[in-house]
C-alpha cells in the first residue's frame, strides 16, 4: 500500500508543511521525514534550530490524526497544539544535509479530543540514535468552528 502525501494529511500550506514525507503509519504511531536543506524554513545556512522539532513533532501529529480521519472516509482537521512538559535535545541544531525522521506514538487519546504523543527525532543516516524528545499534547475539537466561537465568547 503506498502512503499519501503528506500534504494531504496535514492542514497546513505552502511552505508551512515543514516535513517532506511520510515514512511509516501504524495503527497508534507515523514516522514522518524531512530532510535538511539550506532552502528549508528556518534554516540559517548550516541549520534549522533544535527548537523547530517541536514543530517538527507537533505536524507529524497532525498527519497521523490526517491519515485516520482519511481511513475514516472523514475530511483533515484543524487541531491544536497545547504544550509539551519536556522538550530535550541533544544538540543545537538539525544540520544542512541532515535526514531526520519524526516518530509519534500514540500514548493517550480521550473522547473530548485530547491526546498525548510520546515523540523521537532521530537521524535517519548517521546512527547518532536519538536527537530530540518529548511528550506533546494536542487538542482536535469535533468543530473547529464552533469552538473557536466559544473561546471568541469566553465559553470554552
Amino acid at each position: 500500500m503506498s502512503l499519501p502525501d503528506i500534504r494531504a494529511l496535514v492542514p497546513h500550506a505552502g511552505r508551512m508543511v515543514l516535513l517532506d514525507r511520510l515514512v511509516s503509519v501504524g495503527e497508534e504511531s507515523l514516522c514522518a521525514e524531512i530532510v535538511i536543506g539550506e532552502r528549508t524554513v528556518f534554516c540559517d545556512g548550516q541549520g534549522v534550530g533544535a527548537w523547530i522539532g517541536v514543530e517538527y513533532m507537533a505536524q507529524a501529529v497532525a498527519a497521523f490524526a490526517g491519515y485516520e480521519a482519511r481511513l475514516k472516509g472523514s475530511m483533515v482537521k484543524v487541531g491544536f497544539f497545547l504544550g509539551t512538559r519536556s522538550y530535550e535535545s541533544d544538540c543545537h541544531n538539525f544540520t544542512v544535509g541532515s535526514r531526520l525522521h519524526v516518530f509519534v506514538q500514540r500514548a493517550l487519546q480521550g473522547e473530548n479530543g485530547l491526546g498525548a504523543f510520546e515523540c523521537r527525532i532521530e537521524d535517519a543516516e548517521a546512527g547518532r540514535g536519538v536527537l530530540a524528545k518529548a511528550t506533546i499534547t494536542v487538542f482536535q475539537p469535533d468543530d473547529v468552528q464552533e469552538f473557536l466561537q466559544g473561546v471568541k465568547k469566553g465559553s470554552a
